[in-house]
């Protein structure tokens, strides 16, 4: 297979608004009226809709072995591996021996990228426009992340007819996502995944454009994260420190094969609370008493009196900050109980010198306002759940506020309006409840912005974040309980807030769930009784 790596510049920009026309143009290819009606509304269909398109009507007709895409700017490794990866991706079954003669016929994608390579970030411009015509398509895009996207769109386009033959139906696309935080949460803490499986996981986020992977690395269940620094935490912390751990190679490995694909990676741990696994630390955790005061053998959350944990916090955030890259960090700060703290007399005593009496909201804002400092002079910033603003802690103007409670549209009011900090929404996107049923149109239903507020204040809800905690998921299903369930979620932070259509959307989540399905991810049905061309275990 060859590729062409070209340095010329070539800037193209077109775009306007329309519907379908008769896709054939008045070819006959000999299909019934039932097959062309179904082909017209879901094969080539785009999954998350696009924010503009122009389908000209027209069809083409590819043959994988004659397609090249073509690199008209300067390259950076992220579009050259995209080329090879899209290549395979768009064509599935590269040696399809024959095509359409009586269609014009694609035989080139020229990708033109105007901006040089920039790291990922929160505010990446993943803007592109896609032109489908022939003899050659293009995609432009200001930067590699946006071409990332508009390579995805292609590749959905492009589709098989029930002989092998592949298609793709004429259209100029204009793109961007609504919402720049389009994140998805694993938990690798209740039960470890092995890095084949997140692999796979964020492979299935790039083909839904998410670009956050929020990773609950650990919790009190298990430390499986490798601290260069203490090596104890997870030698001690997770369920197996020789086979259920990510060193820092496999984390390097994850950040990487995430930015490959334009997916940020944000780890999240969490304290005060959910820190059992912490507990090789001396004096780290809370030694809870019964009472008459005697320690009862059961630890607590961090125990926010000692000076010296928060040496050992600024010492390990500090590797956590240059390990992972990203501006941000999840610090967590949810479902502090204070019960453990109200036992220890130790901290009642403290309490009593510092006057807080017997305010607990007291104590963890003061713990919160000085993890934030240290994470501050770290030179990054954070997410906090939301409780942590629940409870009065002063938090920098930049605080992004993750909201999971119920009563969603209540929480961001507040965060947004008496706050007047950023939000992400987690509330209604908590993938691991699940029941009988297709229950996808539930998250597609949810809008980020309805609630009481101005437009300033809505402006404020940079994004979502669904969430799969992993209790009852592990390698074996957290790929076909999330897929293609988070689709929904997908195209809700991507596409304009008047993408509605329920009909549209059931018709295209079906197309989309059988590329997942040829891609090697093992989605689940989307709809009831239907079915993918091949279905799963797709043959080798």
């Amino acid at each position: 297979m060859n590729f062409f790596f070209l340095t010329s510049f070539l800037f193209t920009y077109d775009i306007l608004a329309g519907s379908w026309a008769n896709p054939t143009n008045g070819i006959d290819l000999g299909w019934t009226e039932e097959e062309l009606k179904v082909t017209n509304y879901v094969q080539g269909s785009i999954w998350p809709k696009p924010q503009h398109e122009q389908p000209t009507g027209q069809l083409y007709s590819l043959l994988p072995s004659e397609f090249r895409i073509e690199v008209l700017c300067k390259n950076s490794d992220v579009l050259q591996a995209a080329v090879i990866r899209y290549q395979k991706l768009t064509f599935p079954d590269e040696f399809v021996p024959c095509y359409n003669p009586n269609l014009p016929k694609i035989q080139r994608l020229e990708v033109t990228v105007k901006e040089d390579y920039e790291p990922l970030k929160i505010d990446n411009n993943e803007a592109y426009t896609l032109t489908v015509t022939a003899p050659q398509s293009s995609i432009y895009a200001y930067t590699v992340w946006g071409a990332l996207r508009g390579l995805e769109t292609f590749s959905q386009i492009v589709h098989q007819s029930e002989d092998g033959m592949y298609y793709a139906k004429g259209n100029k696309i204009e793109d961007y996502p609504r919402f720049h935080h389009r994140a998805f949460m694993i938990d690798t803490s209740r039960h470890y995944l092995k890095l084949s499986i997140i692999k796979k996981f964020l492979d299935a986020m790039s083909y839904a454009k998410f670009n956050v992977l929020h990773w609950h690395v650990v919790d009190d269940d298990s430390f499986p994260f490798q601290s260069q620094t203490f090596p104890s935490l997870s030698d001690q912390g997770s369920f197996n420190n020789k086979t259920h751990v990510y060193s820092p190679a496999d984390v390097a490995d994850i950040i990487d094969y995430a930015r490959m694909r334009g997916i940020r990676v944000i780890p999240e741990f969490d304290t005060p609370g959910h820190t059992y696994s912490w507990r090789s630390i001396p004096n780290l955790l809370t030694k809870c008493c019964d009472a008459k005061g005697k320690p009862t053998g059961s630890l607590g959350p961090i125990d926010p009196t000692i000076d010296s944990n928060y040496d050992f916090l600024k010492a390990f955030f500090g590797e956590v900050a240059k390990r992972f890259p990203d501006q941000y960090i999840h610090l967590g700060g949810d479902e502090v109980g204070f019960g453990c703290w109200q036992s220890n007399p130790n901290i009642t005593a403290w309490m009593e010198k510092m006057r807080f009496g017997t305010n607990y909201s007291k104590l963890e804002e003061y713990y919160e306002t000085k993890l934030l400092n240290i994470i501050g002079g770290l030179g990054k910033q954070y997410i906090i759940w939301q409780e942590v603003v629940d409870n009065d802690v002063k938090v920098l103007p930049d605080t992004v506020v993750n909201v999971w409670k119920g009563g969603w549209p209540a929480e961001l009011a507040k965060v947004t309006g008496a706050k007047k900090l950023k939000a992400i929404l987690s509330s209604p996107w908590y993938l691991n409840y699940i029941s009988y049923g297709i229950d996808w149109p539930n998250y597609y239903k949810v809008e980020p912005t309805d609630f009481e507020g101005t437009d300033q204040e809505k402006e404020l809800v940079i994004g979502g974040t669904g969430c799969m905690w992993g209790e009852f998921v592990d390698g074996t299903n957290i790929l076909a309980r999330t897929w293609p369930r988070a689709l929904a979620i997908a195209e809700r932070l991507w596409s304009s807030k008047s993408t509605t259509d329920m009909t549209s959307a059931y018709a295209r989540i079906w197309e989309h769930r059988c590329r997942y399905l040829l891609r090697g991810i093992p989605a689940e049905p989307a709809v009831e009784a239907k079915f993918c061309r091949k279905e799963w275990p797709i043959d080798e």
